[in-house]
């Protein structure tokens, strides 16, 4: 089954195409979009969760047209991290990731035992609980980009979408980040995410090769086209490699 789809989309921004007729779906497990700066990677994710109206082309969630669905359906069925999340500095860690309830609660409604043991576990789940009174402007870039994937994980939507989500984070945290996502995917979440470190993107199910606001390819991560077309859009600066029992992308520094 489908989790979410896109049917020729094509969006333009200023005097940029940055989307060209875009199909492709999302399957259940770990989708990571990639590619080089200005192909249209993050785009492609805002269209998928609404926040972006493609001029042409549709977006399906599930069986449902997500033009079709209220404000609050659709913030129930999709979580989104962006790129650079944005909170004021003054909320403590918890009221940040309380945000995520809000689809479900509303402005006015109150937090009930349920929703603040899902707060809870999405603290626990990002590794922000310990520090959970602190204020936004006290945290790193690094602690922030927790806070605000816990406010993701808190709205507990069948759908993630993640734009950079390793943004600030050192590696035992990226590692820990992808644990994570491995585990959302086992509780049923359908994960995408657009990841710059393509040694990462190796780690998840299915990749999405994208350049100049078109999929060059889409498939799983060890097919030996992906690692071709992957090459190919990089210029040849990079290549794939395997080590041990995964595949890793390196420089190519050969002149």
């Amino acid at each position: 089954m489908t989790s979410a789809r896109v049917e020729a989309a094509s969006v333009t921004l200023g005097s940029t195409r940055a989307l060209q007729g875009v199909s492709l779906g999302f399957c259940p497990g770990w989708t990571a979009i990639v590619g080089p700066n200005g192909a249209g990677k993050s785009t492609l994710l805002r269209v998928v969760a609404g926040l972006l109206l493609p001029a042409t082309g549709q977006v399906w969630l599930g069986d449902s047209l997500l033009s079709t669905l209220s404000h609050r359906e659709r913030a129930t069925r999709v979580a989104w991290l962006a790129q650079h999340g944005e909170a004021s500095g003054e909320l403590t860690v918890r009221d940040v990731v309380r945000l995520g309830r809000l689809s479900r609660l509303g402005l006015f409604g109150a937090a009930s035992h349920d929703d603040e043991l899902r707060i809870d576990r999405a603290m626990a789940d990002a590794e922000c609980l310990p520090w959970q009174t602190r204020r936004l402007h006290e945290l790193s870039g690094g602690e922030r980009q927790r806070v605000y994937l816990a406010r993701a994980l808190a709205v507990d939507a069948p759908l993630l979408l993640l734009d950079e989500p390793t943004t600030h984070l050192d590696p035992p945290h990226q590692v820990a980040l992808v644990r994570l996502l491995r585990r959302q995917v086992e509780a049923g979440v359908t994960v995408v995410s657009v990841l710059h470190d393509l040694s990462l993107a190796f780690l998840a199910d299915h990749l999405v090769v994208m350049e100049r606001g078109r999929v060059r390819a889409q498939g799983p991560s060890d097919d030996v086209e992906i690692h071709r077309q992957l090459t190919e859009v990089f210029s040849g600066a990079i290549r794939v490699r395997r080590f041990e029992e995964r595949w890793i992308v390196v420089p190519h520094l050969e002149m």
